[in-house]
């Protein structure tokens, strides 16, 4: 099975310690978001995981102890940086800061294992289609020797985005079609591979690849494994990812982000975290009397069932 620990908040800035305790004692629960009563329990250990998928906004927490993971694990690691500033990611470090930690983990783990997110692009009156393909450009020069792939999306408008940033302008076709013709431009000007992850339309035409962010083949060929041939179901509509189970909990990342799909709002994050213990099971809150605690299925999706990690890894 492939653990994720970052879809549903920023697990590697604000709960480090948790998560290195999780994976030092063996297991971790997960609470059911639509069943809260229900709690799955995963063993971390890696005859039990094939593959750990970070995704994170700031790395430099957890860089100084990431090899008690990546000793152990198979692993990928989605790095997002985007083009806001303090006015729309208020608890994010700045693009220059984001750049130097990622060029430091790309360093420890190999540049194979790293992934850019230019995740969400959205545009309001400072945060033109100029000032992103600006912005990307300056980026990418950096970034790009450091990478395995940049993955980008055009911001989804659910109704708790439009609530808590009124100021942000819909996407049209014309402006997506812009924007992705100036991105890959940019990717292939500096040989960097570049690919779309979800239902964001077909821009092959501007070699820009269509393709889920955690496919087997991507984590296949970053760690040296093989996978079985399986198909990918996809999290949600047009999703090509391979099937996850994410062991953080929505409501708790306290980065601010005003477009944030995983929180209601900002402040809930903060009211959450007074619930965190560095040391529970849980991401933060206890086990109940009327919970029921099931044991998540941890079917392997390797061809072969070797779990050892290679010595040249």
């Amino acid at each position: 099975m492939i653990i994720n620990t970052g879809a549903r908040t920023d697990t590697v800035q604000y709960y480090t310690e948790w998560l290195l305790n999780r994976f030092s004692e063996g297991y971790v629960l997960s609470r059911n978001p639509l069943f809260p009563n229900k709690v799955m329990r995963y063993e971390l250990n890696p005859d039990m995981v094939d593959c750990v998928v970070f995704c994170s906004k700031n790395y430099k927490p957890i860089l100084t102890r990431l090899h008690e993971i990546t000793d152990r694990f198979h692993t990928y690691f989605h790095y997002t940086i985007t083009a806001c500033g303090k006015d729309i990611e208020p608890g994010v470090p700045s693009i220059e800061e984001s750049m130097k930690t990622l060029i430091k983990l790309s360093e420890m783990v190999g540049k194979q294992r790293v992934a850019w997110r230019y995740d969400p692009i959205l545009l309001t009156k400072e945060y033109t289609i100029e000032r992103h393909l600006e912005t990307f450009e300056r980026m990418t020069k950096v970034l790009a020797p450091y990478i395995d792939r940049c993955v980008f999306n055009f911001v989804e408008m659910y109704k708790k985005v439009q609530c808590n940033m009124p100021e942000i302008i819909p996407l049209c076709e014309q402006d997506m079609d812009t924007l992705a013709q100036g991105l890959g431009a940019i990717a292939q000007k500096y040989g960097m591979h570049i690919q779309t992850c979800g239902k964001n339309g077909d821009f092959s035409r501007y070699h820009i690849y269509p393709s889920g962010c955690i496919t087997l083949d991507i984590l296949g060929n970053a760690n040296g494994i093989v996978f079985k041939n399986l198909k990918h179901k996809g999290a949600r509509e047009g999703c090509q990812c391979i099937e996850n189970r994410d062991i953080g909990a929505y409501d708790t990342c306290m980065n601010g982000c005003k477009y944030c799909y995983a929180n209601k709002n900002p402040q809930k994050a903060f009211e959450n975290y007074k619930y965190h213990d560095k040391n529970s099971p849980l991401l933060f809150g206890a086990i109940k009397p009327n919970d029921t605690i099931i044991q998540g299925a941890q079917k392997s999706f390797l061809k072969h069932n070797d779990k050892k990690k290679t010595e040249c890894e």
